[in-house]
C-alpha cells in the first residue's frame, strides 16, 4: 500500500512539473510566433504542436533509452493522440462560447492528419512483413523503415511552409528573442523531469499490478503528457483563437506519429511492436479520427452535444483497456 502511494504521489508531482513546464512554453511560443509574423494556422500547426508535443516526444526517448521500454513511449503516443482528439477538443469546446473550425482546417490538416494513421500502420505492417524476424504477432521497426513516416513529415512541415510564404505579416512584436527562447528551453528542461518521474511511476504502477507497461503508457502517461496540448488549446479557445485550438491538436497527434516513434526507433537501432495490440489500437485511432472530422466538419463547428459525445467516446475506451486488464475481454490480444 505504501508503494501504491508513493507513486501515485510521484505521478501527481510529476503532472504538476510538466504542467508548469507546459504555462512557460506556451507563452514563449506565442511570443516567439509573434516576433517572427507566423500565420496563425502554422503558430497553431507546428510551433504550438511540437512544442506541446515534447512530453509524449521526451516519453519515447527516455523510456527508450533509459528503461529499455519502447512499448511504454509507444503506448503512450498512441494514447495521447487518442486523448487529444476526444478530450481536448471537448474540453475547448465547453470552455467557450463556440469552437469553430474552417475547411482549411477539415480538409488539409485532419485529412493530413488521417494520413498520418495510415502511414505509421503501413510502416508496422511492413515491419510484420517484410522485415527479416517480423511476424504476425511482432512487428521489427528499423531505421530504414521509419524514414518513411519522417518523410511524410517533412511533406507536412514544407505544405506549412508555402503558408508562411504566402503570409503577409501585420508586422513583428517587439519582444526578446534571446529571453524567450531561453525560457522555451527551461520549460522543456521542466517537461523532461516531469516525464521522467511519470514513467518511473507507470513502471512501478506496472510491477505492483503486474500489468503491461503498453497499458499505462496507453492510458495515465497519455493522459498526463497531454497536459500541455490541453493547457494550449483550451486557453485558445477561450480566447476565440479556434483556429489555433484545432491545428494544435492536429498538429501534435501528427508530429507524435510521425517523428517521435520514428526518432525512439533511430536511438534503439531498431525496436519490435506487438503487432496484435498495435492493430486494434491503431484501429479504434483511425475510428475516433473519422469522428472527429466528422464532428468538425457538420456546420463547421463543434458543439456541447458532440462535446459530451467525444467524452463518452473516451470513457468507453477506458472501460474497455479495464477490461481487456482484468481478462473480462480479451479482443486486444497483445495485452
Amino acid at each position: 500500500m505504501n508503494d501504491v502511494l508513493a507513486f501515485l504521489a510521484l505521478a501527481v508531482v510529476s503532472t504538476a512539473v510538466v504542467w508548469k513546464g507546459s504555462e512557460f512554453l506556451e507563452r514563449a511560443a506565442e511570443r516567439l510566433s509573434k516576433h517572427y509574423g507566423l500565420p496563425v494556422a502554422v503558430h497553431g500547426a507546428v510551433v504550438l504542436a511540437v512544442g506541446s508535443s515534447f512530453p509524449e516526444f521526451s516519453a519515447v526517448v527516455i523510456s527508450t533509452l533509459v528503461h529499455g521500454e519502447f512499448s511504454l513511449g509507444v503506448g503512450a503516443i498512441v494514447g495521447s493522440a487518442i486523448f487529444n482528439l476526444l478530450v481536448i477538443p471537448a474540453a475547448s469546446a465547453l470552455s467557450s462560447e463556440k469552437l469553430e473550425a474552417t475547411r482549411d482546417i477539415v480538409h488539409k490538416d485532419a485529412q493530413f492528419y488521417i494520413i498520418s494513421v495510415l502511414v505509421l500502420f503501413i510502416t508496422f505492417a511492413l515491419g510484420a512483413t517484410y522485415v527479416p524476424g517480423g511476424t504476425t504477432t511482432a512487428a521489427i521497426l528499423t531505421p530504414t523503415l521509419v524514414l518513411l513516416p519522417l518523410a511524410t513529415y517533412g511533406v507536412y512541415v514544407f505544405l506549412q511552409y508555402q503558408d508562411t510564404r504566402d503570409h503577409v505579416t501585420a508586422g513583428s512584436v517587439d519582444v526578446d528573442p534571446r529571453r524567450e527562447w531561453g525560457w522555451l528551453a527551461v520549460a522543456l528542461a521542466l517537461i523532461t523531469v516531469g516525464v521522467e518521474g511519470l514513467i518511473r511511476a507507470a513502471l512501478g504502477f506496472g510491477a505492483i499490478f503486474d500489468t503491461p507497461s503498453f497499458l499505462w503508457g496507453l492510458t495515465v502517461i497519455a493522459a498526463a503528457t497531454s497536459l500541455p496540448d490541453a493547457f494550449v488549446s483550451v486557453r485558445a479557445a477561450k480566447n476565440d483563437a479556434s483556429v489555433t485550438s484545432l491545428t494544435n491538436v492536429l498538429g501534435s497527434n501528427t508530429f507524435n506519429l510521425l517523428v517521435a516513434i520514428p526518432v525512439g526507433v533511430l536511438l534503439a537501432g531498431s525496436a519490435t511492436v506487438n503487432f496484435l495490440t498495435a492493430v486494434p489500437m491503431m484501429g479504434f485511432l483511425a475510428l475516433v479520427t473519422l469522428v472527429f472530422v466528422v464532428f468538425t466538419r457538420t456546420h463547421l463547428e463543434l458543439t456541447d452535444r458532440e462535446a459530451f459525445a467525444l467524452l463518452g467516446l473516451y470513457a468507453l475506451f477506458l472501460a474497455w483497456m479495464t477490461l481487456e486488464t482484468v481478462g473480462v475481454v480479451e479482443t486486444v490480444r497483445g495485452i
